[in-house]
């Protein structure tokens, strides 16, 4: 069957989950510039983290589904455990920042972080899957380094968490840094699949 209405629910999703997150930031109690920092606080910059995961996973699945030929009912579930782990961000980021970033909830949103990033494998796998040994995503993947990388940067942010911010409660920015680091890897759009559209050789590394 083809993909179309598969990009238009996800898209619908997407763009619901950016609107929730973005209702929990609170109007600044004053004119002031004081006023602004002291009512956001965190809200902000986490919101802001928050909105570009979503805007990179909204980005690399159109990419994604510019590819697949069709889509099968592996794929539709493979989709939806994907818009799940997308759709619990309004309540992991919103706890991380009410806490001002405690133990936690950082490791919660980590652990959220690395879901969705798995559950997106699985997609492209269940879309090979369905595509059979001459997949063109399969050739237009390649090695996928970003996409191994990512959820093993997302184990060593949970970890730090998990072992060293008992002992050293900065040890938490550590984690969070890391966060930051996967979505600035991933912040330049993917490529690969263009460049297969477009028909130069896939991107190997």
């Amino acid at each position: 069957m083809p993909t179309n209405r598969l990009e238009a629910f996800s898209d619908g999703v997407m763009a619901v989950i950016i609107t929730i997150m973005v209702l929990d930031l609170h109007v600044p109690d004053g004119d002031t510039f004081t006023a602004f920092a002291g009512t956001l606080g965190t809200g902000l910059a986490t919101y802001l983290l928050s909105f570009v995961y979503i805007g990179i996973y909204w980005n690399n699945h159109h990419h994604l589904f510019q590819i697949a030929e069709r889509t099968t009912g592996a794929v539709l579930w493979a989709n939806l455990h994907l818009l799940l782990w997308l759709s619990l961000l309004p309540l992991t980021t919103a706890w991380m920042d009410a806490t001002g970033f405690a133990r936690a909830p950082v490791i919660v949103y980590g652990i959220d972080l690395a879901a969705a990033a798995i559950a997106y494998w699985v997609l492209q796998q269940a879309i090979i899957h369905g595509e059979g040994a001459d997949s063109r995503l399969r050739q237009a993947l390649g090695r996928d380094a970003k996409g191994k990388a990512s959820p093993a940067i997302y184990t060593v942010a949970i970890l730090v968490a998990l072992l060293l911010v008992p002992h050293w409660r900065a040890g938490v920015w550590i984690s969070v840094a890391c966060y930051v680091a996967v979505a600035l890897l991933w912040l330049v759009p993917d490529r690969r699949i263009e460049r297969y559209l477009a028909g130069a050789a896939p991107n190997r590394v």
